[in-house]
C-alpha cells in the first residue's frame, strides 16, 4: 500500500490535465509558463498562454513540450511542480503520480519524464502509454481477448494502437497532430495569399471552418493578421477549402499510420477491429468529419468518443483505481533514489 494521494497527469504538448483520485479532473490548463527577464516565474497555465505572442522583450513565454516530449526540462518541472502543489496542498505525504507518454518514446525519454516528475515533487512516479490510457478513459472494454483500435490525436503526437486483454499489441506514433494542422494553415496563407497569422488565429480557423473533407457548401471567415508584403495589419477572408487543402497532407500521414498498424496486426485482431471499429480520442479528434474521412478510407466504422480531450487523463484515473492494469503491463512506480539524485547533479 502506498502512502499519499494518487494523481494522474496527461502531460501534453498543448495542455496539462491532472486527475486526482476521489475528485476527478482538477486541472485542465495550457502547458505554458511565463518568466521575467531575471528568470523568475510570473504565471503558469492559462495566464501564461494569454501572454503568448503578445509579450514584450522583458517577458519570455515558454511551451516546454514539443511533439509529445520534453524540450525544456526546467520549465516543464516548474509547471508540474506548480500544479502538483496546487492540487495536493495541505496533504501530509507527497503524491504518487501516473503520467502518460506517447507509445513510441525512447527509454531515455521515459527516464527523463520519470526524473522530472520525481523532481517536481512526486513521492513515486509511473508511466503509462497514452493510447492505453485513452482506451481506459473512453470506457472501451480493452481487458477482453478482443482487439480495439485507438487513434489518439493530441497537440504534438498521434498514437495509433491495437489494444487487447488490457495491453498494447501493435502501435505506432507520429509527430503529426493538432499543432501541425495549425502550422500547415499558417504556411498555406503565407505562401498562397501573402498573409501572416499567429498560432492562436490558426487554431480558431481550424475550429470554426476546418474539416477533414471538402465541405459540400464552402464556408468562410474573416480573420486579422499582417500583410507579408507590406508588413502592415490587415483583415482578409479565409475559406474552408483553403483550410482543408492546407491540412490534407498532414491528415494523409495520420491515415497512413493507421494503415500501417492494421497491416502489422495479426489476422484475428484485424478481424476483431472490423467488428469493434476505430475509436478517436485526443483534442484533435474534434476536427469535423475526421471520423467520416477515416471510415471512408479504411472501410472500418470510426467514431470519435465523448469528450475526447479528457480520455487520457480519465484513463490514468482508471489505472489508479485498478493497480492491476499497471502491474499487468509491467508498469511499476519508481522513487528517485539518492544515487539518481547524485548522478543528475553531477
Amino acid at each position: 500500500m502506498m502512502l499519499g494521494s494518487n494523481v494522474g497527469i496527461d502531460l501534453g504538448t498543448t495542455s496539462i490535465i491532472i486527475y486526482l483520485e476521489g475528485k476527478g479532473i482538477v486541472v485542465n490548463e495550457p502547458c505554458a509558463i511565463a518568466y521575467d527577464e531575471d528568470n523568475r516565474i510570473l504565471c503558469v497555465g492559462k495566464n501564461a498562454e494569454e501572454m503568448s505572442e503578445r509579450n514584450h522583450d522583458g517577458i519570455r513565454v515558454v511551451h516546454p513540450m514539443a511533439d509529445g516530449v520534453i524540450s525544456d526540462f526546467t520549465a516543464t518541472k516548474h509547471i508540474v511542480s506548480y500544479f502538483l502543489s496546487r492540487v495536493c496542498k495541505n496533504m501530509i505525504f507527497r503524491p504518487n503520480v501516473v503520467v502518460c507518454v506517447p507509445s513510441m518514446v525512447t527509454n531515455l525519454e521515459k527516464r527523463t519524464v520519470l526524473s522530472l516528475i520525481n523532481a517536481a515533487g512526486a513521492a513515486k512516479a509511473c508511466l503509462i502509454e497514452e493510447p492505453l490510457a485513452a482506451a481506459l478513459g473512453a470506457g472501451l472494454q480493452s481487458d477482453r481477448p478482443k482487439g480495439v483500435l485507438v487513434v489518439d490525436i493530441g497537440g504534438g503526437t498521434t498514437d495509433v494502437a491495437i489494444i487487447t486483454m488490457g495491453c498494447i499489441s501493435v502501435s505506432r506514433s507520429v509527430r503529426t497532430a493538432g499543432n501541425e494542422f495549425n502550422e500547415a494553415i499558417i504556411r498555406q496563407l503565407r505562401r498562397e495569399r501573402d498573409f501572416v497569422i499567429g498560432e492562436r488565429t490558426a487554431e480558431q480557423i481550424k475550429e470554426k471552418i476546418g474539416s477533414a473533407t471538402l465541405r459540400d457548401t464552402e464556408l468562410a471567415m474573416t480573420v486579422k493578421g499582417k500583410s507579408y508584403l507590406s508588413n502592415t495589419p490587415c483583415t482578409f477572408e479565409v475559406t474552408s477549402t483553403e483550410v482543408f487543402l492546407a491540412m490534407r497532407p498532414k491528415l494523409e500521414i495520420i491515415l497512413d499510420t493507421i494503415r500501417k498498424v492494421l497491416e502489422e496486426a495479426p489476422p484475428d485482431l484485424a478481424a476483431d477491429i472490423i467488428d469493434s471499429g476505430i475509436y478517436l480520442t485526443g483534442g484533435s479528434a474534434r476536427l469535423r468529419y475526421l471520423d467520416k474521412m477515416i471510415e471512408r478510407k479504411t472501410g472500418i466504422k470510426t467514431k470519435a468518443v465523448t469528450e475526447p480531450e479528457k480520455c487520457v487523463a480519465l484513463g490514468t484515473g482508471k489505472a489508479l483505481a485498478d493497480m492491476d492494469i499497471l502491474a499487468n503491463n509491467g508498469y511499476v512506480f519508481k522513487a528517485r533514489t539518492g544515487k539518481e539524485k547524485s548522478e543528475s547533479a553531477g
